[in-house]
């Protein structure tokens, strides 16, 4: 599985800096370190995938 078709669960590090986009269709630049967010649309736990380039 590559990087970039992982999903990672809110609460999870974000591996590398990045655009993500969540479950909803929502992109976020987040950076590495940092904890994935609750989906910004619903306000619930949602998977994260790192934008395809």
């Amino acid at each position: 599985m590559t990087e970039q078709s992982r999903e990672y669960r809110t609460g999870q590090g974000v591996p590398k800096t990045g655009n993500y986009l969540c479950q909803s269709g929502e992109m976020s630049t987040l950076k590495k370190d940092e904890s994935f967010p609750s989906c910004p649309v619903s306000g619930k736990e949602t998977y994260w995938k790192h934008e395809e380039q």
